[in-house]
């Protein structure tokens, strides 16, 4: 009887560690998310620089140069986020980009960076607004230190934001002719990390 007892209770347990390893039939939600690519969260990254930069106490400084023509302001606190709203929408993630974009990663040399360049892979809707994006991470301190986006704007024109990492950030507006030549219609400079050239 205690033999009998004995293996029951081996046989119970063996069996109650199978099915802790079973998954329920139909329940995919594990594997589609481990199957998920885990593209850097740019959106949410911006969003942190743009807080950082409220939290210095220092106003940026906006250069805007429109046919050649120079003009520069201060960024009031209230003003943070419009500057930089264009570039903070879509939600740039592995949520929402997945499905239409890939990632591909080497280290640049010349730049001493690992680059994570994002590009369609398939016709984007029209309704996309992001057209392609760069991140580069410094090798020695694993963090971020420049980020690149093109994004389409209104009928054949362009947008595209160069943002380094806690310095400044460039975004310029291209427009494209019928021909598809392309020229620079407005650029603006802004700059909150007055320390560095």
């Amino acid at each position: 009887m205690k033999k009998l007892l004995l293996f029951l209770t081996i046989y119970a347990s063996l069996l109650s560690c199978n099915d802790n390893n079973k998954k329920p039939v139909g329940d995919d939600t594990t594997q589609k998310q481990e199957a998920a690519p885990g593209f850097f969260p740019v959106t949410s990254y911006l969003k942190g620089q743009v807080a950082e930069i409220k939290s210095i106490g220092i106003n940026p400084l906006k250069f805007v140069t429109i046919k050649n023509i120079k003009d520069s302001v201060w960024l009031k606190p209230e003003e943070f986020d419009s500057a930089f709203a264009e570039f903070l929408r879509p939600e740039i993630d592995s949520i929402t980009m997945a499905d239409f974009f890939s990632e591909s990663k080497f280290f640049d040399q010349t730049l001493n960076t690992y680059t994570f360049t994002y590009e369609p892979k398939k016709t984007l809707p029209a309704t996309m607004q992001i057209k392609r994006w760069d991140v580069y991470v410094d090798p020695e301190t694993n963090t971020v230190k420049r980020v690149y986006i093109e994004k389409y704007a209104a009928a054949q024109k362009e947008m595209q934001l160069t943002w380094q990492a806690r310095k400044n950030c460039r975004i310029v507006f291209i427009a494209t002719d019928a021909s598809g030549n392309q020229t620079i219609e407005r650029e603006e400079f802004i700059k909150w990390n007055f320390d560095e050239e």
